[in-house]
């Protein structure tokens, strides 16, 4: 699949469109087929380390030290329930749904794959993508 890569900290230059692997999710995941995300002002900060100097250590310490630890940045998303765990009930393949993965980044691509007690809700029917 395609997955923009934050290969370094820095202007958006740094971002890479590349090939990885598929996640594949567990018992208690679901694997989303993106098809909308959005650059946000935090995935803008982590990119080029956007804070004062402490902060910016601080940031390097929980997000990596020469570049993020996630390669793969992007943080909400919209899309379609591709796959999910056997211990996912709420959510059926097929759904339409929309959530925010946080630190744990990963919409930056054309897969991602979130926990089922995530911040994850049904498309309403008379909203797009």
């Amino acid at each position: 699949m395609k997955a923009v890569i934050c290969t370094a900290y820095g202007l958006p230059e740094v971002l890479k469109v590349t090939e990885v692997l598929k996640p594949i999710p567990t018992e208690n995941e679901l694997l989303i087929k993106i098809k909308a995300s959005s650059v946000n002002s935090g995935d803008v900060r982590v990119r080029g380390l956007d804070a004062g100097a402490f902060l910016r250590f601080v940031m390097r310490l929980m997000f990596g030290f020469y570049k993020p630890r996630k390669s793969i940045l992007g943080t909400v998303y919209s899309g379609t329930v591709e796959k999910t765990g056997k211990n996912i009930k709420n959510f059926k393949v097929g759904d339409e749904v929309y959530g925010v993965t946080g630190l744990k980044f990963g919409t930056y691509a054309e897969y991602t794959v979130v926990s089922g007690k995530s911040v994850i809700t049904k498309k309403p029917a008379n909203a797009t993508h």
